[in-house]
């Protein structure tokens, strides 16, 4: 396989919510999950979230684990026009590590070369149906960057381009026990599945008790 195999995480309410309609979403998750998630992430080559994540939550996406990586993942934001922010805290831990910032070949020039100067890695592919061309992301984060296994941690909308490009092999999903409503803001964006027979379909290889928490790890069926 000429790319990376790909695991999506999912940190949501009971109801499959990821932050409430405010954009609050600190945390949903208990600390005992999260020390987990951060397990799964130095498991993997590279960290991955889109533009918005990146924007509204203004992440490190480092592992901090009781011992430290040696090397820490790579962290990749796709983000087509090159919004990301030169003051984000991305930027100011590339002491930590890199930070690839993948946009669209039609993106802002200018602001890539800023995020460049910042000290930013940068790349850019086409345009597809749900944003940019996902397998050309993972063509290059492949042969590019080494990457053989990548997390995918969101948000709503990257976490479905890539389930509708079925480009998902593992889904690990941490559920609190809480409640949040139809107007939080959801896990997934629309998948537009017009038959059940259609649905992505994973099977449960685990569940386990993260504190208050419960974790649940799927394998894609295919």
């Amino acid at each position: 396989m000429n790319r990376p195999s790909v695991t999506l995480k999912l940190a949501t309410s009971l109801d499959g919510r990821i932050a409430l309609a405010s954009g609050e979403s600190q945390w949903i998750t208990g600390e005992e999950a999260r020390a987990e998630v951060h397990k799964l992430r130095a498991a993997h080559d590279a960290i991955l979230v889109g533009a918005q994540t990146a924007l509204a939550d203004d992440p490190e996406l480092t592992v901090r684990t009781q011992t430290p990586p040696t090397v820490q993942p790579l962290r990749v934001v796709l983000d087509s026009k090159f919004r990301l922010p030169t003051t984000s805290k991305l930027l100011r831990t590339l002491s930590l590590g890199p930070v690839l910032v993948i946009g669209a070949r039609d993106g802002d020039a200018s602001s890539r070369l800023s995020l460049e100067r910042a000290g930013a890695r940068t790349g850019a592919v086409s345009r597809g149906l749900d944003g940019l061309d996902l397998t050309a992301v993972l063509a290059d984060l492949h042969a590019g960057h080494g990457v053989r296994a990548l997390f995918v941690e969101g948000g709503g909308a990257i976490a479905a381009s890539f389930l509708n490009a079925d480009l998902i092999e593992r889904l690990e999903w941490f559920h609190a026990p809480l409640i949040l409503g139809g107007d939080a803001k959801p896990a997934l964006a629309a998948l537009n599945i017009k038959r059940l027979d259609r649905a992505p379909r994973f099977a449960r290889l685990s569940v386990t008790a993260c504190g208050a928490d419960l974790w649940e790890r799927y394998e894609r069926v295919r």
